[in-house]
């Protein structure tokens, strides 16, 4: 989420300016062409080749391409990727169908959801995250709830687990036992349908507006909760504000809105066409090669497009917005890019869909796709590098945001303080007595008063602050060769910090600088 030096009121930074925290210091915090799904094979097409990704004075050699996957059985199409250094996408991952039926009044949506899931370990029933019905969200108003589940065409029986949602709200956790046990490597397809509540003027990802008449709703349908070579993920929402997801990358087969005509719909990797629908709405499709969530914005809004180095930005304010317009917006994008570009090599998406919201206050990443507040975008140049940063820390490389929250986001306000240059030195942070940054999210609710502060200020602060005075140490050309081989081994995966290890590992300098603010044990 949020990163961009203003104070924290409840855990989520204010308005005001003053008591600099992270961006003046540590809130330091793509592939161009176009990446068509072909709907037999389910691969990306698009020609691989190579950048150099330069980080300040350094330059690194890293691969690129498509987010595509390869049959098992065949050759690699003429021209693609799959033999460069970048790892593709899992080529048994799963493949969904989503589709969101608005209702006339933008308060609710009902929602139907076809997965075909192969998993690379046995198990005996599937596993799906409801993610509104966290604390920060359900409170709000908002709400996800499962109506049915038919497994490979038959209707299955499913349990609705509390897993961290208040009293009286649905469960984050929807389990289905299966009628027989799944081998390794054999395909089972599961058909979902939901009902979607948007609370009103939620300052969250999923909500409503009236007076702007617009929703907005993102992680918002039945999540698979499936981890390779892990399996099921079940842990607890906690009330701290932040993320607690984890998804390995899907195949974005389709994804349907069907809403009044007339409004905008902004949704998730590219646009697949639109067709009139019943009752006076439309229906928009978007596809996506390998994404991890879906993210969709609906309602009267003001659209600008603009190309950023080679991905297609789309900006969508509401009417209610008055800090910036969606120019101003794609502007401060544009700026940000450039430094993180710089360091971390192309967006790794074909396409960003952004929406700034009335209601909201800040911003929320999401694989494609980011939420902004109504604010001045270059006055909050922090917050949005931050959020554009996410693109590559949690976007292309994956982590479990719950267990291992630093993995995203000290990464991404570290490249926010680089790609920016500001920062508040470590020695400053490290003076202080500050709880292990590479806590879990249910470490932060359990232990603290003031757990989303707590939290803010170790992750985000401290954390990013630790990777620029790693990167200080052992000089940029030298972990900047290292980072660049770290994105490119692990993109389309769910890290751990063994894998942060393993990339850094000829540089124990980094690796002792992350001990010693307990990133690292």
């Amino acid at each position: 989420m949020t990163s961009d030096g203003l104070p924290m009121t409840d855990g989520r930074p204010g308005r005001a300016a003053g008591n600099v925290l992270v961006a003046r210091g540590v809130t330091m915090g793509g592939a161009t062409g176009r990446c068509p799904v072909d709907r037999l094979t389910g691969t990306g097409m698009r020609r691989g080749r190579r950048w150099v990704t330069v980080a300040l004075a350094s330059s690194v050699l890293v691969a690129a391409g498509c987010t595509s996957a390869v049959p098992d059985d065949g050759p690699a199409p003429e021209g693609s990727d799959a033999d460069s250094d970048v790892a593709q996408p899992w080529r048994d991952r799963p493949v969904v169908d989503l589709r969101f039926e608005m209702a006339p009044d933008l308060a609710s949506a009902s929602g139907r959801e076809v997965v075909e899931f192969t998993p690379d370990l046995d198990t005996c029933e599937l596993v799906f995250r409801s993610w509104p019905n966290k604390p920060a969200t359900a409170r709000a108003g908002s709400s996800l709830t499962v109506s049915g589940v038919r497994v490979d065409g038959r209707d299955a029986a499913f349990v609705d687990v509390p897993a961290g949602a208040p009293e009286g709200a649905p469960g984050t956790l929807v389990e289905v036992p299966l009628a027989e046990c799944l081998s390794a490597g054999d395909t089972v397809t599961a058909e979902v349908t939901f009902d979607l509540v948007l609370g009103e003027q939620v300052n969250e990802r999923v909500g409503t507006s009236s007076a702007a008449e617009v929703a907005w709703f993102a992680t918002a349908f039945p999540l698979l909760a499936w981890e390779r070579e892990r399996g099921w993920e079940r842990g607890p929402a906690v009330p701290v504000i932040g993320e607690t997801a984890v998804s390995e990358d899907f195949l974005l087969e389709s994804l349907e809105v069907v809403a009044p005509s007339g409004y905008e719909v902004l949704g998730t990797g590219a646009v697949d066409g639109t067709e009139p629908g019943p009752d006076g709405t439309t229906v928009h499709r978007f596809t996506a090669p390998a994404v991890r969530d879906v993210a969709v914005a609906v309602g009267d809004l003001e659209v600008a497009e603009r190309t950023v180095g080679g991905t297609r930005v789309r900006v969508g304010v509401d009417r209610e917005v008055g800090a910036a317009g969606p120019e101003d917006w794609l502007d401060q994008i544009e700026e940000s890019t450039g430094g993180l570009v710089d360091l971390l090599g192309p967006l790794p998406y074909d396409d960003l869909w952004v929406v700034v919201l009335s209601s909201q206050s800040s911003g929320i990443e999401f694989p494609g796709a980011i939420q902004f507040g109504d604010v001045d975008p270059e006055r909050r140049r922090g917050l949005v590098t931050h959020e554009l940063a996410h693109m590559w820390f949690y976007g292309w490389v994956g982590n479990d945001q719950g267990e291992h929250p630093w993995l995203d986001e000290s990464f991404a306000t570290f490249a926010q303080a680089v790609a920016d240059g500001e920062g508040p030195t470590y020695a400053e942070l490290a003076a202080r007595d500050a709880p292990p940054v590479g806590e879990s999210m249910t470490y932060w609710a359990e232990e603290f008063r003031r757990p989303s502060s707590t939290y803010y200020d170790t992750v985000y602060t401290l954390g990013g602050a630790a990777l620029v005075e790693a990167r200080e140490r052992v000089g940029e050309e030298a972990f900047d060769a290292a980072l660049a081989d770290y994105l490119a081994t692990n993109a389309h995966s769910v890290v751990v910090p063994g894998d942060v290890e393993a990339a850094f590992a000829d540089l124990p300098e980094v690796l002792g600088v992350l001990r010693e603010v307990g990133a690292l044990r």
